[in-house]
């Protein structure tokens, strides 16, 4: 429990502080670049703290505008493992209930954060993908885990399709997105943090013109996501 121990006080110690001075500084001058460079720079130092180490690779495939990054999602420490390593400022979508933390919520509001519910309508859904694309088009990257839930044994679950849809709507290409090391890290239902070196690894990215339906492209980011991780496991 010492490396989360150790994470938790990083992020609380400094979070708590740099939420004091950073959130009105934002809302003052309607500017929330300064808030995401220090959240993101605390998330780092909790995850080193914490004795993770992250690691990133194929960097050259990032296509230099905003972009929809599409990730596996095996662990709790996958999003502190990717998101301080994105180009840019992200928006990423996350459970509804999340926006009602205190502090936290603000935050999330103010970087555009997009909620979702399970089991949302699909009216919800709409409102969802309308809100993500007007990040986009404001330069924001949109960061989803289109399982919905960690995979309890590191293989593809199923994908909802709503981050499909925002990518045919607004044109922006999808990045697939592999991270590997994170499930021995923490497992799902403990909070305990195992020290180690989580990859996170860019794969070419996919541009939804290239591609007659939204299915089509959600195959082929699957499947491309898929031979990559099949990929690492021969490799171990």
């Amino acid at each position: 429990m010492f490396a989360a121990l150790r994470l938790l006080t990083v992020w609380v110690m400094l979070g708590v502080p740099a939420a004091i001075v950073a959130l009105p500084w934002a809302a003052l001058r309607k500017d929330f670049r300064l808030m995401h460079r220090w959240g993101m720079g605390i998330v780092r130092l909790g995850t080193r703290a914490a004795g993770v180490r992250v690691r990133v690779e194929g960097r050259e495939n990032l296509p230099g505008q905003a972009c929809i990054f599409v990730s596996n999602h095996v662990s709790n420490m996958d999003a502190p493992a990717l998101l301080p390593v994105l180009p840019g400022m992200s928006s990423v979508f996350i459970k509804k209930k999340l926006m009602g933390v205190p502090i936290l919520g603000t935050a999330m509001r103010m970087a555009k954060y997009i909620p979702v519910s399970r089991g949302n309508s699909r009216e919800e859904a709409q409102k969802s993908v309308e809100y993500a694309a007007k990040a986009l088009r404001e330069g924001n990257n949109i960061v989803m885990f289109p399982e919905g839930t960690r995979s309890p044994d590191g293989n593809l679950l199923p994908f909802k399709k709503g981050g499909f849809f925002l990518a045919a709507e607004t044109g922006a290409p999808m990045v697939p997105v592999v991270i590997r090391g994170t499930a021995r890290m923490m497992l799902k239902g403990s909070l305990k943090i195992y020290p180690g070196e989580a990859v996170v690894r860019f794969l070419p990215a996919l541009w939804p013109e290239q591609f007659a339906t939204r299915e089509e492209l959600m195959e082929a980011v699957r499947a491309r996501m898929e031979q990559e991780l099949m990929k690492t496991k021969g490799g171990e």
